[in-house]
């Protein structure tokens, strides 16, 4: 993933995408290097217009809102989850009204 976000980031401050540049900015990062990955992804690139591929990415980005929207509810139903105990124990003490 490391070697994409360097393409991404090189494209982004108008520098060629190549194998030495991109090799330069994996090894800033702190990253070790793999030659192998760095020439796949150079020739990868080659055919595709990376502005093409950044403005059709929304789509995937816009998937990812819905899981924040989950995970806010998820902090609500963990604050409703804290009240129920008192609720249910209401219902036991029905139940147990009703069996005697």
């Amino acid at each position: 993933m490391e070697y994409v976000y360097a393409a991404l980031l090189l494209h982004k401050l108008d520098k060629e995408v190549n194998e030495a540049n991109l090799s330069s900015v994996v090894k800033a990062s702190g990253a070790e290097v793999n030659e192998a990955q760095v020439k796949s992804l150079v020739a990868a690139l080659a055919d595709v217009n990376i502005d093409d591929a950044v403005k059709a990415a929304p789509v995937a980005v816009a998937a990812a809102a819905p899981a924040a929207d989950t995970a806010a509810a998820g902090d609500e139903a963990k604050e409703e989850k804290k009240e129920e105990p008192k609720n249910e124990e209401a219902a036991m003490e029905g139940l147990s009204s009703l069996f005697g």
